[in-house]
């Protein structure tokens, strides 16, 4: 499969926020605790390479609890703060207040030396569509400030939202690069529901979907859909469909129902806390991107 999405009112924003983040003190990204790296906009990183940095694990009740714990180790690791969020039910919401009065201490330090007092930090949030921004904001500000939707695209303009007398917010649009320059990512954001799925074979997305499970979670789908164990992805497919009865007239599968409902069923964490990619792998993609910048060659051992 093939990704890309990229409507122009993104391209707008970006250049948007290149004015903006000169009135920022810090910026706070949410990413998906289940794709920490792949919902994670590298464009922000040289936007905001000089500003405190704040990354909410977002989601992190869908995520994997053991590999949630180590990404939060991993961004650390390359100074930033992080806090754990769920920013549907609110959980680690209010503990994102600390947070960013820890990424801002020398600022608030300067400020006080001046004899600058109670100026509010200033906040800029981002990230890639979907990821959960709009329901951030509501949740962190305590009443429906920021318009909400389970759709790519829903926030379209800038809004500075006052949440009280310390912190001020700018929202912006989700914006993702414009081309996946690795597929994976892109098939990650998929699964995740990041990418329209107008644009998507929803069918062929479900079988890449079953093919991962297989691989790093096995049994788990056998186990929610109580189907027999196959490792072709379209048998398994055809099997959750008749379970399902995901039926055509004639009584022939649907197969592209079925693979909704996979999908929903993931996306919603019925079939269990399930992370899509792992520090560990990361760190040994990191390394052999930088060996190619430099003309090395990549260690195949790993």
């Amino acid at each position: 499969m093939h990704f890309q999405w990229y409507p122009g009112h993104m391209t707008k924003a970006k250049r948007q926020m290149q004015e903006d983040i000169k009135l920022i003190d810090v910026v706070i990204e949410l990413v998906d605790a289940r794709v920490p790296l792949s919902s994670k906009n590298p464009d922000i990183d040289e936007l905001a390479k000089n500003k405190s940095r704040i990354i909410l694990l977002n989601k992190y009740d869908l995520a994997s609890q053991k590999y949630t714990e180590e990404w939060k180790k991993w961004f650390e690791s390359k100074g930033y703060f992080v806090a754990l969020v769920n920013s549907k039910s609110g959980s680690g919401v209010k503990a994102v207040h600390e947070v960013i009065q820890k990424a801002c201490k020398e600022k608030i330090e300067r400020d006080r030396k001046r004899g600058i007092l109670n100026r509010p930090i200033r906040a800029m949030i981002v990230g890639i569509p979907n990821v959960g921004k709009s329901t951030f904001i509501n949740s962190f500000a305590g009443k429906a400030c920021a318009k909400t939707g389970n759709k790519p695209g829903v926030t379209k303009g800038k809004q500075w939202i006052k949440l009280n007398k310390n912190v001020e917010l700018l929202d912006t649009p989700g914006i993702l690069w414009p081309k996946f320059e690795d597929q994976t990512v892109g098939l990650r954001l998929a699964f995740i529901g990041s990418i329209k799925e107008e644009i998507l074979n929803i069918t062929e997305l479900s079988m890449e979907f079953i093919k991962f499970m297989h691989s790093k979670y096995s049994g788990m789908l056998e186990k929610k859909y109580e189907i027999e164990k196959s490792e072709d992805s379209l048998e398994t497919l055809q099997r959750i469909a008749d379970r399902r009865g995901c039926k055509l007239k004639g009584n022939e599968l649907d197969v592209n129902k079925a693979a909704g409902i996979i999908l929903d069923d993931y996306r919603n964490g019925r079939i269990g806390r399930i992370t899509l990619e792992f520090p560990e792998i990361t760190e040994t993609v990191l390394e052999d991107t930088k060996a190619i910048d430099e003309g090395k060659e990549i260690d195949q051992s790993k």
